[in-house]
């Protein structure tokens, strides 16, 4: 079993998801996202390594992690330039994990969510005065529930140009036949050496509440003033 930390985001839940819960089972189809370009960038807890080579399959860069997992890499295909990975490539990357329901279709990821978090995001006027608004880097609050809502938040009215909204949530999903970065924190904070060690033994005999809290250690936001 590997951990993976995924975000869902608002609008990608309100258009076409189905709300879900600590425990259930899901299958999503997975991107691996510029972590820079998402929420204006400052990720750390919630950045994901994958390694594997690339294949493509209807159009879709798809990477075969080493450790099980399938998910789609590329670039914007809005782009002049196609900067996507090509197939036959060995890729390795770091980004964020997302839940991609529009565009193509690829193969889907089936899990089992471990924890949910509701990410609010800050977000600061272009100008003053102005109704653009864009995501400040690292300025998020995370916030664990027990199920992901169906419908998120607005931030209300704004305190000297900066609001903050719901802006989806990060989820921990285990995945069988996988490993992860975050896998092998989680065997380190139980104090569970490598050597010997196999995937899955992070979550073996851990009652549920507390791999909850486990994971929601080893997933925060800083700078969240």
């Amino acid at each position: 079993m590997g951990l993976w930390h995924v975000i869902y985001e608002d609008w990608q839940m309100e258009c076409c998801g189905t709300p879900f819960g600590v425990g259930d089972e899901v299958s999503w189809p997975l991107l691996l996202e510029d972590a820079d370009q998402a929420f204006g960038g400052g990720w750390h807890d919630q950045l994901t390594e994958v390694a594997g080579q690339v294949e493509e399959a209807g159009g879709v860069r798809l990477l075969r992690e080493e450790t099980g997992l399938t998910l789609a890499v590329g670039a914007d295909l809005d782009d002049e330039e196609d900067r996507r990975p090509k197939p036959g490539d060995w890729f390795r990357s770091v980004g964020l994990l997302s839940v991609e329901r529009h565009g193509a279709v690829w193969p889907e990821t089936v899990g089992r969510v471990r924890a949910v978090q509701v990410l609010t995001q800050a977000y600061d006027q272009s100008v003053p005065g102005s109704r653009t608004w864009y995501p400040v880097a690292g300025k998020r609050r995370m916030r664990l529930v027990d199920r992901c809502p169906e419908w998120f938040a607005d931030g209300g009215a704004a305190d000297r140009g900066r609001c903050w909204r719901e802006a989806g949530v990060v989820v921990t999903l285990e995945v069988p036949h996988t490993d992860s970065r975050l896998s092998h924190a989680v065997r380190e904070a139980r104090g569970i050496t490598r050597q010997g060690s196999e995937p899955g033994a992070e979550t073996k005999g851990l009652p549920e509440a507390d791999l909850t809290v486990l994971l929601e250690g080893l997933s925060t936001a800083a700078g969240c003033v």
